[in-house]
């Protein structure tokens, strides 16, 4: 997990100190937006490739700079270079086609969804795994919907068939998902699939990272392919930061605080006070000391000395 994460960040450009720096006060176990936030917070920034000048090289730019370099662009400024910051996507096509036909009908439509979903944000990396003897007639025990489908998919070098053959009148299968994971790990994409893959986890500890940080699931509303907003949770990346190479982080907003100016946390409470600004938020306790640290005025000054033993 380590060293996935270590090349992982590597590829984007920072630097392997700062990166194990990172992992050693986060842990192992932490999520990729956790260590490229606090990468960015630390101030660590992806080293320049001055010595392979390419121009269609994508440089980070801070925030509200005004630079017109011609080096520098904007992520996700240039249209044709969208796709590039995408995620490849691997298409458990069994899965997808089974869940769009009620686990009843192998249903070819419920695929041709989901590469549409995936090609109308963009992406140009997307291949559909199907056991190859889907080509064969439909039969009773497992039927086939708009098998046309499928051949049109082939044909756009989309779908790719695991190889099956037949011995003794007995048919041979090869494990498509094992297919699946792999190519998606080696293309560090993405994954869209309702299985966990447990056994594939239990095989490889690499593997099992993957499919737990890269597993996209998924419903269907109505032939309406529609994956979560949020699919590690609601404390994880947005979908968009999922399908992208390099996340954007948004804008930490504040939540005023329901109390207001009756307040009694102090420098302790969460919540935005927009009349604490400009002043340190000290707690009850510290205002009323640094109160009566306050000089007093000369004349009670006298008088509090005189009336000291």
């Amino acid at each position: 997990v380590h060293q996935s994460k270590l090349d992982f960040f590597c590829k984007l450009g920072y630097g392997k100190q700062d990166i194990c720096k990172v992992l050693e006060n986060l842990g192992q176990e932490a999520l990729e937006d956790d260590v490229l936030k606090e990468l960015i917070r630390i101030g660590s920034k992806p080293q320049a490739l001055e010595n392979q000048a390419q121009p269609s090289q994508l440089k980070l730019v801070a925030r509200g700079s005004c630079s017109a370099a011609p080096g520098l662009k904007w992520l996700g400024e240039d249209k044709s270079d969208s796709s590039d910051s995408l995620r490849p996507i691997v298409i458990d096509g069994s899965n997808v086609a089974m869940s769009h036909g009620n686990k009843e009908v192998f249903s070819c439509w419920g695929i041709q969804l989901a590469v549409d979903w995936f090609r109308e944000r963009g992406h140009n990396y997307i291949k559909v795994f199907v056991p190859l003897w889907r080509k064969e007639p439909p039969r009773q025990d497992s039927p086939i919907a708009d098998q046309h489908i499928l051949e049109e998919l082939e044909k756009q070098s989309i779908l790719v068939y695991t190889p099956s053959r037949k011995v003794k009148g007995k048919r041979v299968v090869c494990y498509d998902d094992r297919y699946i994971v792999k190519v998606a790990y080696e293309k560090d994409g993405v994954i869209v699939s309702n299985d966990h893959y447990r056994d594939l986890q239990n095989e490889n500890p690499e593997w099992k990272w993957f499919i737990e940080q890269r597993l996209l699931m998924y419903s269907f509303v109505s032939n309406r392919f529609m994956p979560p907003d949020d699919p590690l949770g609601r404390h994880g990346p947005t979908l968009s930061n999922f399908l992208s190479k390099k996340p954007v982080l948004p804008e930490k907003k504040w939540q005023p605080c329901p109390y207001g100016k009756k307040c009694t946390y102090g420098n302790k409470c969460k919540f935005y006070h927009p009349e604490r600004l400009y002043q340190a938020q000290l707690s009850v306790a510290d205002e009323l000391r640094a109160k009566t640290r306050v000089p007093l005025p000369l004349g009670r000054e006298e008088k509090r000395c005189q009336c000291s033993p």
